[in-house]
Protein backbone atom coordinates (compact mmCIF):
# COMPACT_ATOMS: atom_id res chain seq x y z
CA UNK A 1 0.00 0.00 0.00
CA UNK A 2 1.32 3.45 -0.87
CA UNK A 3 2.22 5.74 2.01
CA UNK A 4 0.31 9.02 2.58
CA UNK A 5 3.45 10.89 1.51
CA UNK A 6 3.58 9.01 -1.77
CA UNK A 7 -0.10 9.61 -2.40
CA UNK A 8 0.38 13.31 -1.72
CA UNK A 9 3.26 13.49 -4.16
CA UNK A 10 1.23 11.70 -6.82
CA UNK A 11 -1.39 14.39 -6.49
CA UNK A 12 1.06 17.19 -7.30
CA UNK A 13 1.35 18.52 -10.87
CA UNK A 14 4.47 17.38 -12.72
CA UNK A 15 7.32 19.88 -12.48
CA UNK A 16 8.51 21.25 -15.83
CA UNK A 17 12.07 20.32 -16.70
CA UNK A 18 14.39 23.31 -16.59
CA UNK A 19 15.91 24.35 -19.90
CA UNK A 20 19.26 22.75 -20.60
CA UNK A 21 21.58 21.94 -23.48
CA UNK A 22 20.05 19.18 -25.61
CA UNK A 23 21.64 17.12 -28.36
CA UNK A 24 19.50 16.53 -31.46
CA UNK A 25 20.08 13.05 -32.86
CA UNK A 26 17.23 12.86 -35.38
CA UNK A 27 17.85 13.87 -39.02
CA UNK A 28 17.64 17.62 -39.46
CA UNK A 29 18.72 18.18 -43.07
CA UNK A 30 21.90 18.02 -45.16
CA UNK A 31 24.87 17.46 -42.87
CA UNK A 32 27.61 15.88 -44.99
CA UNK A 33 30.30 16.29 -42.32
CA UNK A 34 28.21 15.01 -39.40
CA UNK A 35 28.43 18.21 -37.36
CA UNK A 36 26.79 17.60 -33.99
CA UNK A 37 23.65 19.59 -33.21
CA UNK A 38 23.19 20.93 -29.69
CA UNK A 39 20.48 23.40 -28.79
CA UNK A 40 19.35 25.49 -25.86
CA UNK A 41 15.65 26.34 -25.86
CA UNK A 42 14.46 28.51 -22.95
CA UNK A 43 11.39 27.40 -21.01
CA UNK A 44 9.53 30.50 -22.20
CA UNK A 45 9.68 31.69 -25.80
CA UNK A 46 7.88 34.41 -27.76
CA UNK A 47 5.72 33.42 -30.72
CA UNK A 48 8.54 33.78 -33.26
CA UNK A 49 11.88 33.56 -31.46
CA UNK A 50 15.20 34.76 -32.79
CA UNK A 51 18.06 32.28 -33.17
CA UNK A 52 21.74 32.64 -32.29
CA UNK A 53 24.45 30.23 -33.47
CA UNK A 54 27.55 29.94 -31.25
CA UNK A 55 30.32 27.78 -32.79
CA UNK A 56 33.11 26.88 -30.35
CA UNK A 57 36.87 27.40 -30.62
CA UNK A 58 39.62 24.91 -31.56
CA UNK A 59 39.95 22.18 -28.93
CA UNK A 60 36.57 23.27 -27.62
CA UNK A 61 33.18 21.59 -27.60
CA UNK A 62 29.57 22.64 -27.80
CA UNK A 63 29.27 21.90 -24.09
CA UNK A 64 32.27 24.14 -23.31
CA UNK A 65 30.80 26.99 -25.38
CA UNK A 66 27.49 26.57 -23.55
CA UNK A 67 29.12 26.65 -20.13
CA UNK A 68 31.78 29.24 -20.95
CA UNK A 69 29.64 32.19 -22.01
CA UNK A 70 26.56 34.10 -20.93
CA UNK A 71 24.49 33.29 -24.02
CA UNK A 72 22.24 30.66 -22.44
CA UNK A 73 21.48 32.98 -19.51
CA UNK A 74 20.74 35.85 -21.90
CA UNK A 75 18.58 33.55 -24.04
CA UNK A 76 16.43 32.66 -21.03
CA UNK A 77 16.15 36.31 -20.05
CA UNK A 78 15.26 37.65 -23.49
CA UNK A 79 13.60 34.65 -25.16
CA UNK A 80 15.79 33.48 -28.02
CA UNK A 81 17.21 30.08 -28.99
CA UNK A 82 20.92 29.24 -29.04
CA UNK A 83 22.42 26.58 -31.32
CA UNK A 84 25.78 25.16 -30.20
CA UNK A 85 27.22 23.10 -33.08
CA UNK A 86 30.05 20.64 -32.45
CA UNK A 87 32.99 20.20 -34.84
CA UNK A 88 33.40 16.75 -36.43
CA UNK A 89 37.20 17.17 -36.64
CA UNK A 90 38.32 14.77 -33.91
CA UNK A 91 42.01 15.73 -34.09
CA UNK A 92 41.65 19.32 -32.92
CA UNK A 93 37.94 20.21 -32.88
CA UNK A 94 38.63 23.12 -35.24
CA UNK A 95 36.01 24.13 -37.80
CA UNK A 96 36.16 23.54 -41.52
CA UNK A 97 36.87 27.06 -42.76
CA UNK A 98 39.18 25.99 -45.58
CA UNK A 99 37.33 23.68 -47.98
CA UNK A 100 35.67 24.71 -51.23
CA UNK A 101 32.55 23.04 -49.92
CA UNK A 102 32.23 25.06 -46.73
CA UNK A 103 33.10 28.31 -48.54
CA UNK A 104 30.30 27.80 -51.08
CA UNK A 105 26.62 28.52 -50.54
CA UNK A 106 24.86 25.16 -50.05
CA UNK A 107 28.10 23.51 -51.20
CA UNK A 108 28.65 21.23 -48.20
CA UNK A 109 31.27 21.23 -45.46
CA UNK A 110 30.69 22.18 -41.84
CA UNK A 111 28.89 25.39 -42.78
CA UNK A 112 26.04 23.56 -44.54
CA UNK A 113 25.50 21.31 -41.51
CA UNK A 114 25.19 24.38 -39.29
CA UNK A 115 22.78 26.09 -41.69
CA UNK A 116 20.67 22.92 -41.73
CA UNK A 117 20.40 23.24 -37.94
CA UNK A 118 19.16 26.79 -38.37
CA UNK A 119 16.57 25.79 -40.97
CA UNK A 120 15.34 22.90 -38.79
CA UNK A 121 15.06 25.15 -35.74
CA UNK A 122 13.19 27.84 -37.67
CA UNK A 123 10.67 25.23 -38.77
CA UNK A 124 10.24 23.42 -35.45
CA UNK A 125 9.96 26.49 -33.24
CA UNK A 126 8.37 28.84 -35.79
CA UNK A 127 11.45 31.00 -35.49
CA UNK A 128 11.91 34.42 -37.02
CA UNK A 129 13.92 33.82 -40.19
CA UNK A 130 14.82 37.52 -40.30
CA UNK A 131 16.53 37.35 -36.90
CA UNK A 132 19.24 34.68 -37.17
CA UNK A 133 22.67 35.63 -35.79
CA UNK A 134 26.08 34.04 -35.27
CA UNK A 135 29.01 34.70 -32.93
CA UNK A 136 32.17 32.82 -32.05
CA UNK A 137 35.75 33.05 -30.79
CA UNK A 138 38.93 31.86 -32.55
CA UNK A 139 37.91 29.02 -34.87
CA UNK A 140 34.34 29.98 -34.00
CA UNK A 141 35.17 33.52 -35.10
CA UNK A 142 36.48 32.13 -38.39
CA UNK A 143 33.26 30.14 -38.86
CA UNK A 144 31.26 33.27 -38.08
CA UNK A 145 32.88 35.05 -41.03
CA UNK A 146 32.38 31.95 -43.22
CA UNK A 147 28.66 31.83 -42.45
CA UNK A 148 28.20 35.58 -42.94
CA UNK A 149 29.96 35.37 -46.31
CA UNK A 150 28.53 32.13 -47.72
CA UNK A 151 25.00 32.49 -46.34
CA UNK A 152 24.05 36.19 -46.48
CA UNK A 153 20.46 35.08 -47.09
CA UNK A 154 20.31 33.26 -43.74
CA UNK A 155 22.09 35.48 -41.20
CA UNK A 156 21.12 39.02 -40.26
CA UNK A 157 24.38 39.81 -38.45
CA UNK A 158 27.51 38.30 -36.93
CA UNK A 159 30.08 39.04 -34.23
CA UNK A 160 33.51 37.44 -34.73
CA UNK A 161 36.31 37.37 -32.12
CA UNK A 162 39.94 36.62 -33.01
CA UNK A 163 39.18 35.15 -36.40
CA UNK A 164 40.48 35.57 -39.94
CA UNK A 165 38.94 36.90 -43.17
CA UNK A 166 36.58 34.70 -45.17
CA UNK A 167 38.59 32.26 -47.30
CA UNK A 168 41.95 33.11 -45.72
CA UNK A 169 42.47 29.55 -44.47
CA UNK A 170 41.82 27.95 -47.87
CA UNK A 171 44.98 26.33 -49.27
CA UNK A 172 46.29 27.49 -52.63
CA UNK A 173 45.04 25.55 -55.61
CA UNK A 174 42.26 23.00 -55.35
CA UNK A 175 40.79 23.19 -51.85
CA UNK A 176 38.04 20.64 -52.43
CA UNK A 177 37.82 18.28 -49.46
CA UNK A 178 40.34 20.28 -47.39
CA UNK A 179 38.14 20.16 -44.29
CA UNK A 180 40.66 20.53 -41.47
CA UNK A 181 43.51 22.45 -43.01
CA UNK A 182 45.68 24.67 -40.83
CA UNK A 183 46.93 27.52 -43.01
CA UNK A 184 50.10 28.75 -41.36
CA UNK A 185 50.53 31.58 -43.85
CA UNK A 186 47.12 32.99 -42.98
CA UNK A 187 47.62 32.45 -39.26
CA UNK A 188 50.89 34.40 -39.31
CA UNK A 189 49.53 37.26 -41.42
CA UNK A 190 51.34 36.43 -44.64
CA UNK A 191 48.19 36.35 -46.78
CA UNK A 192 47.15 39.82 -47.89
CA UNK A 193 45.00 41.02 -50.78
CA UNK A 194 43.51 44.22 -52.08
CA UNK A 195 40.01 45.00 -50.82
CA UNK A 196 38.53 44.08 -54.20
CA UNK A 197 40.40 40.78 -54.32
CA UNK A 198 39.07 39.87 -50.87
CA UNK A 199 35.59 40.95 -51.91
CA UNK A 200 35.74 38.77 -55.00
CA UNK A 201 36.46 35.74 -52.80
CA UNK A 202 33.24 36.35 -50.87
CA UNK A 203 31.20 37.10 -54.00
CA UNK A 204 32.41 33.81 -55.54
CA UNK A 205 30.94 31.94 -52.56
CA UNK A 206 27.42 32.67 -53.78
CA UNK A 207 27.58 33.27 -57.54
CA UNK A 208 24.91 35.61 -58.78
CA UNK A 209 23.90 36.88 -55.36
CA UNK A 210 23.73 40.67 -55.33
CA UNK A 211 21.33 41.21 -52.46
CA UNK A 212 21.30 42.30 -48.86
CA UNK A 213 24.44 41.71 -46.75
CA UNK A 214 24.50 41.09 -42.98
CA UNK A 215 25.91 43.45 -40.37
CA UNK A 216 29.17 42.45 -38.74
CA UNK A 217 31.41 43.09 -35.73
CA UNK A 218 35.02 41.90 -35.70
CA UNK A 219 37.30 41.90 -32.62
CA UNK A 220 41.05 41.24 -32.48
CA UNK A 221 43.85 41.61 -29.96
CA UNK A 222 46.94 43.49 -31.12
CA UNK A 223 49.17 40.90 -29.42
CA UNK A 224 47.42 37.83 -30.82
CA UNK A 225 50.14 35.18 -30.94
CA UNK A 226 48.03 32.55 -32.76
CA UNK A 227 46.18 34.47 -35.47
CA UNK A 228 48.15 37.57 -36.44
CA UNK A 229 46.60 40.99 -35.93
CA UNK A 230 47.28 41.53 -39.65
CA UNK A 231 44.13 39.50 -40.23
CA UNK A 232 42.07 42.20 -38.54
CA UNK A 233 43.10 44.79 -41.12
CA UNK A 234 42.59 42.34 -43.96
CA UNK A 235 39.08 41.56 -42.71
CA UNK A 236 38.26 45.28 -42.65
CA UNK A 237 39.38 45.53 -46.27
CA UNK A 238 37.28 42.51 -47.21
CA UNK A 239 34.00 43.50 -45.55
CA UNK A 240 34.12 47.18 -46.50
CA UNK A 241 34.48 46.08 -50.12
CA UNK A 242 31.64 43.56 -49.90
CA UNK A 243 29.42 46.15 -48.22
CA UNK A 244 30.44 48.94 -50.58
CA UNK A 245 31.91 51.12 -47.83
CA UNK A 246 34.96 53.34 -47.45
CA UNK A 247 37.95 51.83 -45.67
CA UNK A 248 38.17 55.07 -43.70
CA UNK A 249 36.06 54.75 -40.53
CA UNK A 250 33.16 57.13 -40.08
CA UNK A 251 33.96 57.33 -36.37
CA UNK A 252 36.49 56.02 -33.86
CA UNK A 253 35.63 55.45 -30.20
CA UNK A 254 38.38 54.91 -27.63
CA UNK A 255 38.12 52.69 -24.53
CA UNK A 256 35.04 50.73 -25.48
CA UNK A 257 33.79 48.28 -24.43
CA UNK A 258 36.91 47.94 -22.26
CA UNK A 259 39.82 50.20 -21.40
CA UNK A 260 42.40 50.11 -24.19
CA UNK A 261 39.97 48.78 -26.80
CA UNK A 262 39.21 50.96 -29.84
CA UNK A 263 35.98 50.75 -31.84
CA UNK A 264 36.05 51.84 -35.48
CA UNK A 265 32.72 52.23 -37.24
CA UNK A 266 32.43 51.99 -41.03
CA UNK A 267 29.66 53.46 -43.13
CA UNK A 268 27.00 56.04 -42.26
CA UNK A 269 24.77 53.41 -40.65
CA UNK A 270 27.54 51.56 -38.81
CA UNK A 271 27.15 48.31 -40.73
CA UNK A 272 30.68 47.21 -39.86
CA UNK A 273 32.24 47.60 -36.40
CA UNK A 274 35.91 46.72 -35.88
CA UNK A 275 37.32 46.49 -32.34
CA UNK A 276 41.09 46.61 -31.78
CA UNK A 277 42.08 45.36 -28.31
CA UNK A 278 45.46 46.86 -27.36
CA UNK A 279 47.83 44.40 -25.73
CA UNK A 280 45.35 41.53 -25.81
CA UNK A 281 46.49 38.06 -26.88
CA UNK A 282 44.50 35.38 -28.70
CA UNK A 283 42.61 34.69 -25.48
CA UNK A 284 40.31 37.65 -26.07
CA UNK A 285 37.31 38.23 -23.84
CA UNK A 286 33.91 37.41 -25.24
CA UNK A 287 31.81 40.59 -25.13
CA UNK A 288 28.29 39.18 -25.12
CA UNK A 289 26.61 42.47 -24.30
CA UNK A 290 28.33 44.28 -27.17
CA UNK A 291 27.11 41.61 -29.59
CA UNK A 292 23.67 41.65 -27.95
CA UNK A 293 23.44 45.39 -28.67
CA UNK A 294 24.23 44.85 -32.35
CA UNK A 295 21.78 41.95 -32.67
CA UNK A 296 19.14 43.73 -30.52
CA UNK A 297 18.16 40.38 -29.06
CA UNK A 298 17.10 42.18 -25.88
CA UNK A 299 14.27 44.00 -27.67
CA UNK A 300 10.70 42.76 -28.12
CA UNK A 301 9.76 45.25 -30.83
CA UNK A 302 11.42 47.68 -33.22
CA UNK A 303 14.43 45.42 -33.47
CA UNK A 304 16.93 44.98 -36.28
CA UNK A 305 16.19 42.19 -38.75
CA UNK A 306 17.36 40.76 -42.07
CA UNK A 307 16.67 43.06 -45.01
CA UNK A 308 16.23 46.14 -42.84
CA UNK A 309 18.36 49.10 -43.86
CA UNK A 310 21.66 49.04 -45.72
CA UNK A 311 25.26 50.06 -45.07
CA UNK A 312 24.76 52.89 -47.53
CA UNK A 313 21.95 54.47 -45.52
CA UNK A 314 22.77 58.00 -44.39
CA UNK A 315 20.59 57.48 -41.33
CA UNK A 316 20.74 54.29 -39.26
CA UNK A 317 17.44 52.46 -39.64
CA UNK A 318 17.69 51.19 -36.08
CA UNK A 319 19.41 52.40 -32.95
CA UNK A 320 22.90 51.06 -32.31
CA UNK A 321 23.31 52.86 -28.98
CA UNK A 322 21.91 50.14 -26.72
CA UNK A 323 23.40 49.93 -23.25
CA UNK A 324 26.55 47.83 -23.37
CA UNK A 325 27.76 45.98 -20.31
CA UNK A 326 31.49 45.18 -20.63
CA UNK A 327 32.26 41.56 -19.93
CA UNK A 328 34.81 40.65 -17.30
CA UNK A 329 34.68 37.00 -18.23
CA UNK A 330 37.05 35.32 -20.63
CA UNK A 331 36.96 32.18 -22.72
CA UNK A 332 40.05 29.99 -22.82
CA UNK A 333 40.88 29.26 -26.43
CA UNK A 334 43.55 26.99 -27.77
CA UNK A 335 44.89 26.51 -31.24
CA UNK A 336 46.57 23.56 -32.88
CA UNK A 337 49.62 25.81 -33.26
CA UNK A 338 49.98 26.53 -29.57
CA UNK A 339 49.83 24.55 -26.35
CA UNK A 340 49.34 27.45 -23.99
CA UNK A 341 46.42 29.64 -23.05
CA UNK A 342 45.97 32.61 -20.79
CA UNK A 343 43.28 34.57 -19.05
CA UNK A 344 42.81 38.24 -19.78
CA UNK A 345 41.57 40.47 -16.97
CA UNK A 346 40.76 43.99 -18.05
CA UNK A 347 38.78 46.71 -16.37
CA UNK A 348 36.74 49.41 -18.03
CA UNK A 349 37.58 52.48 -16.01
CA UNK A 350 38.31 54.91 -18.82
CA UNK A 351 35.50 56.86 -20.38
CA UNK A 352 34.82 56.28 -24.10
CA UNK A 353 35.76 59.16 -26.36
CA UNK A 354 34.56 59.53 -29.92
CA UNK A 355 36.44 60.91 -32.89
CA UNK A 356 34.56 61.61 -36.11
CA UNK A 357 36.52 60.97 -39.29
CA UNK A 358 35.52 62.69 -42.52
CA UNK A 359 34.76 60.20 -45.27
CA UNK A 360 35.94 62.72 -47.87
CA UNK A 361 39.58 62.09 -46.98
CA UNK A 362 39.49 58.62 -48.57
CA UNK A 363 39.67 57.86 -52.26
CA UNK A 364 38.15 54.41 -51.79
CA UNK A 365 34.45 53.67 -52.01
CA UNK A 366 33.20 56.58 -49.90
CA UNK A 367 29.48 57.34 -50.02
CA UNK A 368 28.29 60.92 -49.50
CA UNK A 369 24.58 61.65 -49.13
CA UNK A 370 22.24 64.03 -47.35
CA UNK A 371 19.20 61.82 -47.79
CA UNK A 372 18.01 58.90 -45.68
CA UNK A 373 19.00 56.41 -48.38
CA UNK A 374 22.18 56.80 -50.38
CA UNK A 375 22.72 55.29 -53.78
CA UNK A 376 24.97 52.31 -53.29
CA UNK A 377 28.21 51.70 -55.12
CA UNK A 378 28.39 48.98 -57.70
CA UNK A 379 30.54 45.87 -57.70
CA UNK A 380 33.23 45.32 -60.35
CA UNK A 381 30.67 43.59 -62.56
CA UNK A 382 28.53 46.69 -62.60
CA UNK A 383 25.52 45.27 -60.74
CA UNK A 384 24.08 47.12 -57.77
CA UNK A 385 25.18 45.53 -54.51
CA UNK A 386 22.14 46.64 -52.54
CA UNK A 387 18.43 46.75 -53.01
CA UNK A 388 16.48 49.63 -51.49
CA UNK A 389 14.73 48.33 -48.40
Amino acid sequence: MKSPTTLALLGLPALAAAATLTTITTPFGPNPRNVSFNIYVPDTLPANPAILVNPHWCHGTAQAAYAGSQWATLASKHGFIVIYPGSPNAADQCWDVSSKETLTHDGGGDSLGIVSMVRWTLDKYKGDKTRVFVTGVSSGGMMTQVLIGAYPDVFAAGSAFAGVPFGCFAPAGDNSGQYDYWNGDCATGKITHTAEQWGDIVRAAYPGYEGWRPKLQIFHGTNDEVLSYVNHGEAIKLWTDVMGLSETPASVVQNTPLSGWTKSVYGPSGWLEAYSAAGVTHNIQNQEYTALALFQLNQTSGYFSWGQGSPCSAEPSVSSTSTVKPSSSSTTVKSSSTSTSSTIKTTSSAKPTTTTVSSTTSTSKAVTSTTSKAACPTNPGGATLWSQW
